[in-house]
């Protein structure tokens, strides 16, 4: 897939990210990972992401990521692309970068590197060597330690022919709008923040036209349904969907940090999908979080049909 079919894909529906599985012992369980995009697979999606920051990306050994990345590769339906995450430092993300196009990756999505700040400067350096160590389409993710400005991305828009996305993690509606607005259609432009179901309704209006779904792990048809909604601009529907499942969703999230992934795996394990634990520093959900969880799985179950049948206003 070029770089400019990357684009126009990823633009046309909603991202799967799915979860890394990981066995008993936490070693990356292929077998499982596999089952796991096998039903996935069953929904659609525009784009697949493997090794992202819902997948633990960060977490993935250097030994791992290459299996993680032809396990995804080998799972996908024909037609879906997969983007796969890099990050770290530059030497790394290149690196990575390469391996997985050679695996057979159709494009590239360039998370935060950790911990280190770095200026503008020094992040568009970064973002320019990944974009040269391949051939295939690349996004970046805007998120913590990692931003850039409208001039800068104007600039690496001019040098890097396949960058062809913007990520928003950061949530700054200024500068999105600033971005959207002066680079315009020369990239495509995917919601990244937690929970993007909470934003979208304004960021489509922004042109924002799709977002990376984390529910989608659990409650696919339910992910697919809010989604329909967002993009036929029902009112009615969305409000639905966020105040019966998502801003409760956000509750039990904001419990404990890193619950944006642990209770993604957990959700995982209520629909049958297990997926394992999460690797630490990350934690799991206690019994109760877990049974409240159970709770809403099933409020997105009988929601279906009624977003699917709310009146448009």
């Amino acid at each position: 897939m070029t770089p400019d079919e990357l684009k126009s894909r990823l633009a046309s529906g909603l991202l799967s990210f799915p979860v890394t599985d990981f066995d008993a012992t936490g070693a990356f369980d292929a077998a499982s990972y596999s089952a796991r995009l096998d039903w996935l697979a069953s929904y659609p999606a525009a784009g697949l992401f493997a090794a992202g920051g819902t997948g633990e990306y960060f977490s993935i050994t250097p030994e791992e990521y290459p299996r993680v990345i032809a396990a995804a590769i080998a799972g996908r339906q024909s037609d879906v692309p997969v983007i796969a995450g890099v990050g770290m430092a530059t030497r790394i993300a290149c690196e990575q970068a390469r391996v997985a196009q050679t695996l057979g990756a159709d494009g590239i999505l360039v998370l935060p590197h950790y911990l280190t700040e770095a200026t503008e400067e020094g992040i568009a350096n970064h973002l320019r060597a990944i974009c040269a160590a391949v051939d295939i389409g690349v996004i970046f993710y805007a998120r913590s330690v990692s931003r850039l400005g409208v001039g800068t991305l104007l600039r690496l828009a001019e040098d890097c022919p396949n960058l062809i996305g913007y990520k928003d993690g950061v949530g700054d509606l200024q500068s999105i709008v600033q971005i959207t607005t002066r680079v315009g259609d020369r990239f495509t432009y995917l919601g990244g923040l937690p929970t993007a179901e909470v934003f979208a309704q304004a960021y489509l209006e922004i042109g924002v036209d799709t977002y990376s779904s984390a529910v989608f792990n659990f409650v696919p048809e339910f992910a697919l349904a809010f989604f329909g909604a967002i993009r036929a601009r029902d009112r009615v529907a969305v409000r639905l969907g966020l105040s019966e499942f998502f801003l409760p969703l956000l509750e039990l999230r904001d419990r404990k940090k890193g619950y944006a992934v642990s209770m993604i795996k957990a959700g995982a394990t209520l629909v049958g999908h297990p997926a394992g634990p999460v690797r630490p520093p990350l934690t799991e959900l206690d019994p109760e979080e877990r049974d409240r969880l159970r709770q809403l799985i099933e409020v997105a179950g009988r929601l279906v049909p009624r977003i699917r049948q709310a009146p448009a206003k």
